[in-house]
């Protein structure tokens, strides 16, 4: 039986994430010991400048202590369960939801 070989488009695929990947992780990296040399020495005289195998390391520590890089994904899709939650309200509980959170400053209805 022959086996199942992944299409040359499907290899190609997984090539050009990966090179991009290799690019972000060299940029990111590249940012930050830039930022950080240009910044934190002149503010805190005592601290020195980092190359870029210590900046990639602090964007990494950055990364488990902030839970960054995430994209926008879980955004989107907590956006589309909110909008469809707020159409399924009547209007009294829409009426009511606004009344408790005052969005942007803004005063209660009535008040």
């Amino acid at each position: 039986m022959d086996q199942i070989r992944p299409s040359r488009r499907f290899r190609m695929g997984w090539l050009f994430k990966l090179c991009g990947l290799a690019l972000c992780v060299v940029v990111l990296g590249g940012a930050v010991m830039l930022l950080w040399n240009l910044v934190v020495p002149p503010i805190f005289p005592g601290a020195a400048e980092i190359g870029f195998w210590r900046a990639l390391g602090l964007l990494v520590l950055c990364r488990i202590l902030f839970g960054g890089f995430r994209g926008h994904h879980g955004w989107h899709e907590k956006k589309r369960r909110m909008r469809a939650r707020w159409q399924a309200m009547t209007p009294e509980e829409r009426e009511r939801l606004e009344s408790r959170f005052c969005m942007f400053g803004r005063n209660r209805k009535g008040e």
